[in-house]
């Protein structure tokens, strides 16, 4: 077993709770999201965050607007619908159990 596979499929499993947790503090572009997520030890890169985005505004939990910008072309800044803080309520929910479970797990020996 490679660990680093697991590793980066479990990465991969929270990937978009951490997109939506990031937009719910606040409306943001993609080079930020990034930021933020590397800040968090989160390793994504542009091929893997805007495919996600899309999946996530076509499912109706982000929408985006275009802004202009004094350092080049225009951004767009993404932000939650309600659908989207919704399902962000719901992953937290499922986050928290899925800690709890763990937790249990580790130290029922």
């Amino acid at each position: 077993m490679k660990v680093e596979n697991t590793k980066a499929q479990m990465r991969k499993g929270i990937l978009e709770y951490c997109i939506l947790e990031i937009l719910s503090k606040k409306n943001a572009y993609a080079p930020s999201i990034i930021e933020e997520m590397k800040k968090a030890k989160m390793i994504v890169v542009e091929g893997t965050l805007y495919p996600l985005l899309t999946r996530l505004k076509n499912a109706g939990l982000l929408s985006y607007r275009w802004e202009e910008s004094l350092q080049g072309p225009p951004r767009k800044y993404y932000e939650l619908t309600k659908s989207g803080t919704t399902v962000l309520s719901e992953l937290e929910n499922s986050w928290t159990e899925i800690v709890n479970a763990v937790e249990t797990i580790k130290k029922s020996s």
